[in-house]
């Protein structure tokens, strides 16, 4: 029998930049310039600035740097603030793996600039941390509300695999060899966070949590490398027994150990589904943000003409996450329909600004925001992707359906876009010089070293 932890160690050791696919060291970069720049904006935002507040008390050795200020930290508080920040816009991109950015970027990024890392370096640490979380991922429950399949809540799913994606990432920065390596996986798996995606549905209060708090358990994944480097032996056949492996004391709800190997190292499963969002909201929201967008334009609808919305969605939303009307912080807007609805209603540019709080108390939009409603949609066990969007105006009633929103694998955002993101990201961050510096050094990132990079997006 194969021993999974080893293969995954193996292949984590023995893979060089030269051995990375063209497909695969463009989207790393792009998953590195997408992830820093939604950090920049998180550093506006409360719960981004708490994380940061945390990591500078936590300290630790001045070795890698909060984005986008001029505090160094310790690698693991670095990680810890980093990743909350890039989570907290809910502008990270979706892929095998959820909201995997927040887990594998800021974790490599931090160990990178405390080793003093190339941008080869970073690069094939990046493409390393996010296959292996794909990997141990695809022998699992995989649920998702924006799938093909008819959709079903889980009992449990969650972030834990990317655990082991961080530790395969840092590991390499860390040069360790096959044995250390194989320990730092064993290690990572008891050093993940308790599956949280399903329970942050059906809570009754939209936590700061959100489904998982990716900065807690990168400090667990950086950990274990740093752990294994010194000698500390972990759980070397970590997913073995089948019926007692990683997958069950986990929490996940299958496990099908052949698909985690096959063609490992010959074919690349994480690039296979990159959803970079051009909205900072839950991803389930994007359809219908479109919709009225297009149906305003098309009938020259302005929010004032508008009497009452109704959105059909996937059925993720009959969770109280989503039919819940609170808005007392961010998370409540990133999964509020109607308040999604209102800002694009009038015409707020995509960004932080979506999520200022003031804005979304003010008359304007919270009046708009009772004219919607959510809804299941009735055609959703036969067509899981599908939304409609019913709205009321001038006495008419104007209809529209939608399935994949720009920025799927379907319709693709371009390099272009990513770039226009990204700047808008960091303009209350970083001056005009920096962030023109950052984009240039993020699109030819093997040409440069992680100090040159951590220049630009620092003060």
């Amino acid at each position: 029998m194969s021993n999974i932890t080893e293969e995954l160690a193996g292949f984590s050791v023995k893979t060089k930049y030269a051995d990375l696919p063209e497909p695969v060291v463009r989207e790393s970069r792009l998953l590195l310039m997408d992830s820093i720049g939604n950090a920049l904006a998180g550093l506006t935002l409360d719960p981004g600035k708490m994380a940061v507040a945390l990591a500078k008390r936590l300290g630790g050795p001045p070795e890698s740097s909060i984005i986008g200020l001029g505090d160094k930290v310790s690698c693991t508080s670095a990680a810890f603030a980093n990743a909350q920040l890039v989570n907290t816009p809910d502008f990270d991109a979706l892929m095998p793996g959820g909201h995997a950015p927040a887990y594998i970027v800021p974790s490599v990024l931090a160990v990178a600039e405390s080793t003093g890392a190339s941008g080869k370096d970073l690069i094939l640490a990046t493409a390393l941390g996010f296959e292996v979380g794909a990997r141990v991922l695809s022998g699992m429950l995989d649920a998702s509300p924006i799938g093909t399949k008819p959709f079903r809540w889980p009992e449990r799913t969650g972030y834990a695999n990317c655990n082991l994606g961080v530790a395969a990432g840092a590991g390499r920065l860390l040069k360790l060899d096959k044995g250390k390596m194989t320990h730092a996986l064993g290690l990572a798996a008891h050093l993940s966070q308790v599956l949280t995606w399903v329970r942050s549905s059906f809570s009754e209060h939209r936590p700061m949590t959100k489904y998982g708090v990716p900065g807690w358990q990168n400090t667990g994944g950086i950990m274990a490398a740093l752990w294994a480097e010194m000698g500390y032996m972990g759980d070397t056949t970590v997913f073995d027994p089948p019926d007692k492996g990683f997958w069950k004391f986990a929490g996940y709800g299958s496990w099908s150990p052949e698909n985690v190997t096959t063609d490992l190292g010959k074919s690349w499963l994480f690039v296979t589904r990159v959803n970079y969002k051009p909205y900072p909201c839950c991803r389930v929201l994007h359809p219908a943000l479109e919709i009225l967008q297009n149906i305003m334009k098309q009938n020259n609808l302005g929010p004032e003409d508008i009497q009452s919305v109704k959105g059909y969605l996937p059925r993720t939303v009959e969770a109280p996450l989503f039919q819940n009307r609170e808005l007392t912080n961010t998370v409540d807007f990133q999964f509020g329909l109607p308040y999604v609805l209102a800002v694009v209603a009038h015409g707020i540019r995509p960004g932080v600004e979506w999520q200022d709080m003031d804005t979304l108390r003010s008359p304007e939009i919270q009046s708009f925001a009772k004219k919607v409603s959510v809804i299941v949609h009735p055609q959703t066990e036969t067509e899981p992707q599908l939304t409609t969007l019913e709205v009321r105006a001038k006495g008419k009633t104007f209809k529209e359906d939608r399935k994949m929103p720009h920025g799927s694998t379907e319709s693709p955002l371009t390099v272009d876009e990513l770039v226009a993101k990204f700047r808008h990201n960091a303009q209350r961050a970083l001056t005009i010089d920096k962030i023109n510096g950052a984009v240039e050094i993020l699109l030819n990132l093997e040409k440069a070293s992680v100090p040159e990079l951590i220049r630009e997006i620092t003060l």
